[in-house]
């Protein structure tokens, strides 16, 4: 048991740093991975580039109170883990380009091929505030349903993974997502124009394995304390 928390906890800080390395994060923002189905290891209360390898993260329960030190929104995560079992990581990410968007109140379709993951596009929550409440993190926790991420109005994104291969990646492809986006806006006015077709999705999807995989390869090869997710 204690090698595999040590084992998570590596891969947690690798995370950590490779979200702050893709300006997925800034001075804010944390994730997490689930160790079992009571508890959690989530990041420090500190900004996830910072974090030096050999630092631990902290211990939460799914069930019950905050340990002392640990940011409000980690009740987030809890929340999550108790609605999704499917969910074995999570990230709560401040990526530019999805804020921005967020800000007129939209969230990324699905327009080219690494975005097909979050069809038809993310759910909206639609409130700027901090969620430092247990209620409103089951709420969000509702409204994120079986999707991989959720966007919050001016205020970033969450993002779940299987694994945290897959959640650090569809957090780099939401913003790719985002980015892609803002910029047909620039150039078209009808972008219903430029949305997959259910055929097109269906068929991305069922070919493209291990896309989780290639991404955090991509994002954590040059990580000190690098780990192959294979």
């Amino acid at each position: 048991m204690q090698a595999d928390i040590q084992d998570k906890s590596r891969q947690l800080r690798v995370a950590a740093r490779a979200l702050s390395r893709a300006g997925l994060v800034h001075a804010f923002g944390h994730c997490s991975i689930r160790i079992d189905e009571s508890s959690f290891i989530v990041s420090p209360a500190k900004p996830l580039g910072n974090i030096r390898a050999g630092e631990a993260g902290v211990i939460v329960p799914i069930d019950g109170g905050l340990p002392e030190g640990v940011l409000g929104e980690v009740r987030l995560h809890q929340a999550i883990y108790r609605k999704r079992e499917d969910v074995k990581a999570i990230c709560r990410i401040t990526p530019r380009q999805v804020e921005l968007l967020s800000l007129i109140r939209r969230t990324p379709q699905v327009r080219n091929g690494l975005s097909v993951f979050f069809d038809p596009c993310p759910p909206f929550w639609n409130d700027p505030r901090l969620l430092r409440e247990d209620l409103a993190a089951a709420r969000l926790a509702e409204q994120l349903g079986s999707a991989r991420a959720i966007v919050m109005r001016a205020n970033g994104a969450v993002v779940v993974g299987v694994d945290l291969a897959e959640a650090v990646a569809m957090s780099w492809l939401l913003e790719e997502a985002a980015r892609v986006e803002l910029g047909l806006m620039q150039i078209s006015r009808d972008g219903e124009d430029a949305l997959l077709t259910s055929d097109e999705i269906k068929a991305r999807l069922e070919t493209s394995g291990h896309v989780g995989r290639r991404i955090w390869e991509f994002l954590t090869s040059s990580d000190e304390e690098a780990v192959s997710m294979r």
